[in-house]
């Protein structure tokens, strides 16, 4: 590890030393940090993995019973039939805090005229039914998994961050500062030899 340009008096160790133990406690701030938040990840990421299997195993089941719909039916008449929505949905997007990072907060509000199917019963089959029953209980989850995924990704690139900086301040910072200060050590020892070897010179002269 390569020894840091400095000179080697006793100030510049006692600099050195103070960067040296606030570099060694931010280490383990953040290495600690770090651990909590892959500990938050693998949870979300196991909350995102559940979500997805439901989402979209009810999402292909609606379009499934859709398809069947458009099949069994006029696939104009379906068309019309779901050409006016009964439900207005309103996201409202917000941020929260996780382990200090801004993460989206997505809630969903509907407003209904009071009936699910908009449209008459004698026009289609009831696979339209399912299908529009399925894709208004799926839309809350599709949210969800929108939210948890982008937590998941905002997480997973401070932990990428953090790791650089924790790689950095083990791997390069910390090491050098070590060797800098062991240097300044050995370079002012030195001098006190030589120092203490000039005095006893100057005795012996003196004496004789």
């Amino acid at each position: 590890m390569a020894v840091m340009n400095v000179n080697p008096t006793r100030m510049e160790m006692k600099r050195l030393q103070a960067r040296l133990k606030t570099a060694t406690r931010g280490h383990k701030l953040l290495k600690d940090k770090t651990d909590e938040m892959i500990r938050r990840f693998i949870t979300l990421a196991e909350e995102n993995k559940r979500l997805r299997i439901e989402t979209e195993r009810e999402l292909c089941h609606a379009l499934s019973a859709f398809s069947d719909a458009k099949a069994t039916a006029d696939a104009r008449v379906v068309e019309e039939a779901i050409l006016m929505p009964a439900k207005k949905v309103t996201l409202d997007c917000s941020k929260r805090k996780v382990m200090g990072i801004d993460v989206p907060q997505i809630s969903i509000s509907e407003t209904s005229n009071g009936d699910m199917y908009p449209y008459s019963f004698l026009t289609v089959t009831e696979q339209l039914d399912d299908s529009v029953r399925g894709l208004s209980e799926v839309l809350v989850k599709l949210v969800q998994l929108a939210e948890t995924e982008k937590t998941c990704n905002m997480l997973a690139e401070e932990i990428e961050k953090n790791k650089r900086r924790v790689n950095a301040l083990e791997n390069i910072m910390i090491p050098q500062l070590s060797e800098t200060i062991k240097y300044i050590k050995m370079k002012l020892d030195e001098s006190e030899r030589a120092a203490t070897v000039r005095l006893m010179k100057v005795k012996d002269i003196l004496n004789n």
